[in-house]
């Protein structure tokens, strides 16, 4: 039986997983190369492996081999082949498979990688990651197998791995089908994304870990993960992205984020990885913050599991989370295996880890880069508690006291707020010494623009008085600190640019073409902070100020709501069918025009989906897009039978199409920073800057 099949190659992974382990240590105590070439060579292994136990799902899913319990229960035959394909991460027990597939090809890459240089850190490394894809591989085998029969009992249908005794094969005639809202485009590369983040930053924890234990203390750790860290940063931003998107698109609240436990879980690894990023910096500048970054590396990977583990467990309620499951226990073994280990070996290399120069000025770029991973920690402080809190009101009063978004919200909004200045003060300090005066110089064209623009946009709400409310004064701050960071960040770009252009005689933008060539990480943090500035425009519209109003009306009536009218016009009903001609799918969808001030603008379908095999609705909002907001239509209730009323909930989203404008600018310039160099292994190490002195767009 091909499942057998299947089962037995993720037994065989477990192993090797396990035989690599061994043989790292053994190699490094016996001081054995050959030991330790034998578990690089077994860790390699472990991609083909988990690449033919995925294989094997895959083609389970689409062949409709419902005696698998997992086909069962993550399809049906009505869905099309390429749901089946990404069915694979649709449950909790192939979403571990695909994690440790994910896992073991990036370590994979990073073992063929030469190692002439750093020798010693390669056992460590791939203990490091054989212990982790041993971890996952070992859910797989002893919890969430994935390749689980049905079988026919006396006493009924059960699920097992092995033949139960006198049991016969049992096969339903079709799947349950895919949760709805899981097939959506945007939750089909969400997940996949997310796990991509997560995985990646296993990389620079296991060369951290190698240098604790080699005793290396110097920038070399770092060196070789900083690309790997990019891209498990991009991809983790690039889940959250389209997270945000999906829940916008098809859970039917108007938003984008609700501050769901698992959308946190995935939210508090990406800040402690933000906050690396940036301190990293001033380690090979400056020779500083050593201890930090290894705190940092060390909380992201131990993030990574924690998040990880909420999703699966089932300790949270979420739209997110999968069911409840008896992985829980081991997660929480391994979590705190794997933090106390690292920081014992931290606390060991404590005293090596010393900086090479000291922080002299609270205004130089290591200072305010330090204050900014502060804000990344006091953040991740409020999600972490918000998050656990939960857990500890159900454990001392056994009573789940839930966190809503308002607490979030009051609580990082000002912290936010500091990160977006900080954003737009850092670049204009100089590495070792700032004062108040230098800044002051270096900001004054940019704030004088700022103040230009901001009493343009205060001019406009006096003109448009419908639009203050009780948060103005909050969106005036944002606003004005968002518009100020702008101009200093564009005021860098222009400046470094026109510098060259006038030594090198070549129009300008060659020659901001070619500085970013020659400084891809600078310039491409520039271009990720514009995406930023806009993706806070678009936080600032609709947190500020969106609007919503709720009302049953009959045909051609209509609701107003910031100065659209929706006029309902019909409804229908009606199904959809598969290749086969059976029902797929109910729809009930609402035709409904839209006027601005007495002129037509378009015609919306807003509607809901009811999906025959899973039983389960899916709300699709019909939504009129501009760059200056949205109007968003959802179909909640209607009298069925009848077209002669229904009930819509509206929503008018000034300014959020900016939030997603801005998250294709921050993608860019994170594909631009972690574009590699040529011949980075080759290039000469620059010696760092001894010079106090700043230099222009450093």
């Amino acid at each position: 039986m091909l499942a057998d099949f299947g089962y037995g190659i993720l037994v065989i992974t477990f192993l090797v997983s396990i035989y690599a382990i061994f043989a790292s240590v053994f190699g490094q105590v016996k001081k054995s190369q050959k030991w330790i070439e034998s578990s690089r060579l077994a860790m390699q292994l472990t991609f083909p492996l988990t690449t033919l136990a995925s294989l094997v799902m895959i083609y389970l899913l689409v062949s409709n081999d419902y005696n698998v319990s997992f086909v069962y229960q993550v399809s049906s035959r009505a869905m099309p082949t390429y749901l089946k394909v990404t069915a694979l991460w649709g449950g909790q027990a192939g979403s571990l498979l695909f994690w440790s597939w994910l896992l073991s090809l990036f370590m994979t890459a990073v073992t063929l990688r030469k190692w002439d240089r750093d020798r010693e850190f390669l056992p460590w490394v791939v203990l490091v990651a054989s212990i982790t894809l041993a971890f996952f591989i070992g859910l797989n085998v002893f919890y969430e197998n994935p390749f689980t029969r049905f079988w026919q009992t006396f006493s009924g249908v059960t699920p097992a791995t092995f033949r139960p005794a006198g049991a016969i094969p049992f096969t339903p005639a079709d799947g349950s089908g895919l949760n709805p809202l899981l097939r959506h485009p945007g939750m089909i590369i969400h997940p996949p994304m997310l796990y991509l983040g997560f995985v990646g930053f296993v990389i620079p924890y296991a060369f951290a870990i190698a240098a604790l234990v080699t005793g290396r203390t110097d920038d070399r750790w770092t060196h070789i993960t900083r690309r790997w860290t990019l891209w498990a940063w991009l991809f983790l931003s690039l889940g959250l992205v389209l997270g945000g998107r999906w829940a916008y698109d098809v859970l039917g609240w108007g938003g984008y984020w609700g501050w769901d436990p698992v959308e946190i879980a995935a939210f508090m690894p990406w800040l402690t990885g933000t906050a690396f990023l940036h301190s990293v910096m001033i380690q090979e500048k400056r020779g500083m913050l050593k201890h930090w970054n290894m705190i940092l590396v060390i909380l992201t990977y131990s993030l990574v599991i924690f998040g990880t583990f909420l999703t699966r467990s089932g300790v949270l309620s979420s739209v997110h989370s999968f069911a409840q499951s008896a992985i829980g226990p081991a997660f929480f073994i391994f979590i705190g295996l794997t933090f106390f280990a690292s920081a014992a070996l931290l606390i060991w290399r404590w005293p090596e880890l010393k900086a090479e120069a000291q922080m002299t000025s609270v205004l130089s770029r290591e200072a305010l880069f330090l204050l900014n991973n502060l804000l990344f920690i006091a953040i991740l402080v409020v999600c972490f508690w918000g998050v656990i809190f939960p857990l500890i009101s159900e454990l001392v009063t056994g009573a789940k006291v839930t966190v809503g978004p308002p607490f979030y919200e009051r609580a990082t909004g000002p912290l936010f707020a500091a990160l977006v200045l900080l954003m737009g003060v850092a670049p204009l300090s100089a590495w070792g010494h700032s004062t108040l005066k230098t800044l002051g110089k270096a900001i004054v064209r940019p704030l004088v623009a700022a103040v230009i623009v901001m009493a343009a946009i205060l001019v406009y709400f006096v003109l448009n008085p419908h639009l203050i409310n009780g948060y103005f004064p909050y969106a005036v701050i944002g606003l004005f600190v968002t518009i100020m960071t702008a101009f200093v960040t564009l005021y860098e770009f222009w400046r470094a640019a026109e510098a060259r252009s006038r030594a090198q005689k070549e129009n300008i933008f060659v020659s901001l073409w070619r500085l970013a060539g020659r400084n891809r990480r600078r310039y491409g943090g520039y271009t990720i902070h514009l995406g930023v500035i806009l993706m806070a425009v678009g936080i600032i519209g609709i947190e500020m100020f969106q609007t919503e109003t709720q009302g049953t009306i009959a045909k051609n009536q209509s609701i107003q709501l910031a100065g659209y009218t929706m006029t309902f016009k019909e409804l229908q009903e009606f199904d959809l069918l598969d290749a086969r001609g059976a029902p797929m799918q109910n729809v009930t969808r609402a035709t409904v025009d839209v006027h601005q001030n007495g002129q037509y603008l378009t015609t919306l379908y807003p509607r809901r989906d009811y999906y025959y095999d899973s039983e389960q609705p899916m709300t699709i909002p019909g939504v009129r897009s501009t760059m200056q907001d949205d109007f968003y239509i959802l179909l909640v209730d209607w009298q069925p039978m009848s077209n002669i009323g229904a009930t819509f909930k509206v929503y008018h989203n000034p300014m959020v199409n900016w939030l997603w404008f801005g998250s294709a600018i921050f993608i860019l310039g994170t594909f631009i920073a972690a574009w590699p160099e040529k011949d980075p292994e080759k290039a000469p190490a620059r010696a760092r800057k001894s010079s106090l002195a700043y230099q222009p767009g450093d």
